[in-house]
């Protein structure tokens, strides 16, 4: 029997810093644009997370971060962490579990342990209640960089909802990963469909929504390669009011499909803008580990949604120490929303 979700420290506030951008020499863009026209942009953007009660990144240097997930300290690669630690080594040497191995996202590598250390425990953001592991490729299934977006999709569907009563608020998250984007708007009042091609992601989503008290919400779970799960979508002429696109670099279906992030995204996303409803929210693309600048990814959002109107907002996703000065940049994000 699930429990029900005890109430959580308050998420530490997410900073959001950036400037319109300059579409002609000192013209700059703030407002969103009608639909029928290109959205008007905003870069760069940084989404800032300073951590809450279950996570915080407490140093970093010499290409290896240093992070409490609830109770656990852990240490893994992160080759944006140029600087050198603030903390001394005792203090990393500490840590309950090291991650050993290709410092590549998707590279191979393993976990070394300090002592005794369960299978999972327990952490929560909000309403959702959610469990760690000490999973392949270095994860423990939460990226807490994505808080703002968290946020940021809870507050554009209660803003729906509140706007226009009775609404339904359809979102579709794609490559869900163990569900934390899939539980929160649900937990907003969104209905939910989250799409991955592991069949072991999916069991930890579920397993999530269990441990949240959260398993009367309409989520639908559905084990597909994301590309044709869309394409199917398009010819039923399907419609979602908020889209959430966390793509890996490579990646395969379970009928091992093949997904290649500069090969296949620019499709993916000219089949998403044809899932958009007449009054959608939002769209939300966090691109990790490539080769490519943000604008890259905004260019690339601007063009496919290029008769949306609204506002496009690009830039990088960071991580601030705790009780300290730096940021960790994570990732890369492009959001549009229809207001």
């Amino acid at each position: 029997m699930a429990q029900a979700p005890q109430t959580p420290q308050k998420p530490a506030a997410a900073a959001e810093t950036g400037h319109a951008a300059l579409p002609e020499r000192g013209a700059a863009v703030s407002a969103a644009a009608r639909p029928g026209l290109p959205p008007a942009a905003r870069w760069p953007v940084i989404l800032e997370t300073a951590g809450w009660k279950d996570y915080a990144l407490l140093d970093m240097g010499r290409g290896q971060k240093l992070e409490r997930y609830g109770r656990f300290t852990v240490v893994r690669p992160e080759p944006q962490a140029m600087g050198l630690p603030r903390l001394k080594k005792p203090v990393w040497d500490r840590a309950d579990a090291v991650f050993t191995g290709d410092v590549d996202e998707e590279g191979p590598g393993r976990w070394k342990f300090a002592g005794s250390v369960p299978e999972t425990w327990e952490m929560a953001y909000g309403p959702a209640r959610y469990l760690g592991r000490f999973m392949s490729f270095r994860h423990v299934g939460v990226f807490p960089e994505q808080a703002p977006h968290w946020d940021w999709v809870m507050n554009k569907v209660r803003e729906a909802r509140a706007a226009e009563p009775g609404r339904q608020v359809k979102v579709l998250n794609l490559f869900g990963y163990t569900g934390l984007a899939s539980l929160l708007p649900a937990a907003a009042g969104a209905h939910v469909t989250h799409v991955d091609a592991s069949k072991k992601a999916i069991a930890y989503a579920r397993e999530n929504q269990d441990l949240s008290g959260l398993g009367d919400l309409p989520i639908r779970w559905i084990l597909e390669d994301a590309s044709k799960f869309v394409a199917r979508e398009v010819r039923r002429g399907s419609t979602y009011d908020g889209i959430i696109l966390d793509p890996p670099k490579y990646g395969r279906g379970p009928k091992g499909e093949v997904w290649d992030l500069f090969v296949n995204l620019p499709e993916m996303l000219d089949m998403l803008r044809q899932l958009l409803s007449p009054n959608a929210l939002f769209m939300i693309l966090t691109a990790y580990a490539i080769r490519a600048s943000f604008l890259s990814v905004h260019e690339l959002m601007a063009e496919t949604l290029s008769k949306q109107g609204g506002l496009l907002e690009s830039g990088e996703l960071v991580i601030r120490e705790e009780k300290g000065e730096r940021c960790l940049s994570t990732s890369l994000f492009s959001r549009w929303s229809g207001a």
